[in-house]
């Protein structure tokens, strides 16, 4: 079985998605590649809120199709790389999957619970992270040492055997973001992993609201209890949300969640913001 059947890409409405997020079909290339990364990114949120509300979907991608092309929803890593990578099959790249570790490996242990894409466009690799908190807008080549500056943006690529560590510039020095490693990805791998990281009751997502987006000049990301605004070359803004401001940033980040998922939402968020204040007391 070759991987366009393995991974079952064709489940995915090539169409529906590239008028989702507002680009033509173009011929493989760097140029195409960049323009297709960005317009996902910007297109659909970074979130965990099926899992944080108790609803997780899995990733297989007639789900995914139903979720990211029909409703325009976002999700987190192993749906952005499953739905990326399929686009990117079907356009004629070369596609490989990785999975990787979030975080400094010097910190403790974590668990190969993130997913990137790899295209590989004349001869070179590119790493793609459509589904990152801090999502990269655009690829980076998949080299020792480089450095990828974009609309003030700056990340590094390091090489350590068979991992790739990557990292962002944060406060005048590299802050680790994840290490991803050459094993072959097959997708059960990618399904136990999502289950691990959707119902396992020790989940960091299980217990807290991520949501983020690149909006123009400026990127937003949520918890249930804060709002933190980054733009690139200025001091990061982290602040508690006001009572009512989590459904506020709904509307500003236009998160299309039906009345019953919203609702669910913010009781689960307050329920959860209770909870951990309680905890600290």
């Amino acid at each position: 079985m070759n991987t366009h059947d393995l991974w079952q890409v064709d489940d995915l409405d090539l169409g529906g998605y590239l008028a989702r997020i507002g680009v033509p079909t173009r011929a493989p290339g760097r140029a195409a590649l960049d323009e297709l990364h960005e317009a996902h990114v910007r297109t659909f949120t970074f979130d965990d809120i099926d899992v944080f509300i108790g609803a997780p979907r899995g990733v297989d991608l007639a789900t995914l199709q139903e979720k990211f092309v029909v409703r325009g929803r976002g999700g987190y890593c192993f749906e952005h790389s499953t739905v990326f990578a399929a686009a990117l099959q079907q356009l004629g790249y070369e596609v490989r999957r990785h999975l990787g570790r979030v975080g400094d490996p010097a910190d403790g242990q974590q668990g190969r619970t993130h997913m990137v894409v790899e295209a590989v466009v004349d001869g070179q690799r590119l790493l793609c992270d459509p589904g990152f908190g801090m999502s990269l807008l655009r690829p980076v080549p998949l080299e020792d040492g480089v450095e990828d500056e974009h609309l003030g943006w700056r990340y590094r690529i390091d090489r350590r055997g068979d991992v790739w560590d990557m990292r962002r510039w944060r406060d005048g020095g590299w802050m680790m973001m994840h290490s991803t490693d050459e094993l072959e990805v097959l997708p059960s791998d990618v399904v136990i992993a999502d289950y691990y990281t959707g119902t396992h009751p020790e989940s960091h997502f299980k217990r807290t609201l991520m949501l983020t987006r690149h909006l123009p000049g400026r990127h937003v990301t949520l918890t249930q209890a804060t709002v933190t605004v980054r733009e690139a070359g200025k001091p990061t803004e982290n602040r508690p949300l006001r009572d009512g401001e989590l459904a506020e940033w709904l509307r500003v980040l236009e998160v299309p969640l039906t009345a019953d998922e919203e609702e669910l939402l913010l009781t689960r968020a307050a329920e959860e913001t209770a909870k951990q204040a309680a905890a600290r007391a």
